[in-house]
């Protein structure tokens, strides 16, 4: 435990039992504490402290914007500490078998207004950071996790892939403010039954799809495809985007390509270099996604094959 967080908290009278809660992927550890007068949750971030400043802010950007978010009590962010409120142990993964069709277009009502939030000094997905994420899958998936030697040519399909699936991500519109990891598992119900949004210190301005593919191809739950198009759509429709079924689709897709992409490389990683191998569950859906999308279009196949066919050795 540490005894400096302890310290902190006692200095504004918060004592208690701290008990530990699941952590995300990054160093950051979460704790439930309940002295007998109040009960909140503790972000221990002492080993990323830089994380604290940007969480503060955009907890209060998209406060601004009308976007439920755990109300901040208090937080140091040199030690890396932040105090907030406990939301209960409801998340939308914990609901959806029995509650999908009401919530999902909730969930969906949010993005449109996260879209809404201040992004002035938000660093920008731009065409570098969309391919460099995206090398995240060759260096610790095949490089280093499938330990697969990658021939010259299929160097080149790579390549070539990556590049497009970044120009066609960039065709879209964008300027929108981007959580960057919008789930079922980073989606939480109030007690008032709210949806709230947590973990989303690293967000970035980007594409109007992105936060759509990581809720609809959530690398965690599997949708049917013709529900996924049925409410990707109606988030087309929700915000006015004059274009058609085909266009959208695409760029719906290629987001998809890019994000699933980079978590293959992410997910390897996790468990390589952090030693959390659970995330390896997770590989097969995943790879599922690029495959099944890659193989829909000219620009995308020969990569799909290609992954189809290392897996199998």
């Amino acid at each position: 435990m540490n005894h400096k967080l302890q310290t902190w908290l006692q200095s504004y009278g918060i004592e208690g039992t701290l008990t530990p809660l699941t952590g995300d992927a990054s160093f950051r550890k979460y704790y439930r504490i309940d002295d007998g007068m109040q009960s909140g949750i503790v972000m221990d971030a002492s080993a990323q402290p830089e994380s604290v400043a940007p969480f503060v802010d955009i907890a209060h950007r998209l406060h601004e914007a009308g976007v439920r978010t755990p109300k901040i009590n208090a937080f140091e962010p040199i030690l890396g500490f932040v105090f907030m409120e406990d939301l209960g142990k409801k998340h939308m993964a914990d609901v959806i078998a029995t509650e999908a069709k009401s919530i999902y277009p909730q969930a969906i009502d949010t993005i449109i207004k996260m879209q809404k939030t201040d992004t002035n000094g938000l660093p920008a997905y731009d065409k570098a950071f969309l391919l460099f994420e995206m090398g995240l899958m060759k260096e610790w998936y095949l490089d280093k996790y499938l330990k697969i030697s990658i021939p010259q040519k299929e160097q080149c399909i790579i390549e070539e892939s990556l590049e497009s699936i970044a120009n066609v991500v960039l065709e879209q519109p964008q300027g929108v403010f981007v959580h960057r990891d919008y789930h079922s598992r980073n989606i939480m119900i109030d007690p008032q039954e709210r949806l709230t949004v947590i973990d989303f210190q690293d967000a970035r301005v980007g594409a109007i799809t992105y936060d759509l593919v990581s809720l609809l191809r959530d690398v965690y739950v599997e949708l049917d495809p013709q529900e996924v198009e049925r409410l990707a759509l109606y988030f087309r429709d929700s915000k006015g985007i004059s274009v058609d079924d085909a266009t959208f689709m695409k760029w719906f897709d290629f987001m998809g390509l890019q994000r699933h992409i980079k978590i293959l490389g992410i997910f390897a990683r996790l468990a390589l270099r952090d030693g959390k191998e659970g995330y390896l569950k997770d590989i097969p859906l995943t790879l599922k996604y690029v495959t099944e999308v890659a193989k829909k279009y000219e620009e995308t196949r020969e990569l799909g094959e290609m992954l189809i066919l290392t897996t199998q050795k």
